[in-house]
């Protein structure tokens, strides 16, 4: 059976997005129905050269590999729409086009009933 899976990153720093990328790709990897949503605090990890950036932190996985499993085994990676004007975001500098970009309701109804939930 899988299950649901819903994990927010809400803070810009590694300790936000290290386990995010690192329970999401977990999730994808145990079969999970993996829904990430990134809020405006989080939002600079989601441009092109920021996971780069901030290379592989000593004893952690690569954060641009994690990225890449996550969205290669069918995860959902959302960033907030309010991000865009909060942060002065254009869509086309997200470092991948599979990135959506939805507002908080709709990605509230897309993990109703999940039964794993982290937030970061």
């Amino acid at each position: 059976m899988t299950d649901k899976m819903a994990v927010v990153c809400n803070g810009d720093t590694p300790a936000n997005i290290m386990p995010t990328l690192i329970f999401g790709a977990s999730g994808v990897t145990l079969g999970n129905e993996v829904h990430i949503f990134i809020c405006p605090a989080g939002a600079r990890w989601m441009l092109k050269g920021e996971l780069e950036n901030l290379g592989t932190p000593k004893g952690l996985p690569n954060p641009v590999q994690l990225f890449n499993d996550i969205l290669d085994q069918g995860g959902e990676i959302v960033l907030c729409e309010l991000a865009l004007e909060n942060k002065g975001i254009d869509p086309k500098d997200l470092r991948d086009e599979r990135i959506l970009i939805k507002k908080a309701p709709p990605y509230l109804m897309d993990i109703d009933g999940a039964g794993l939930t982290f937030t970061f």
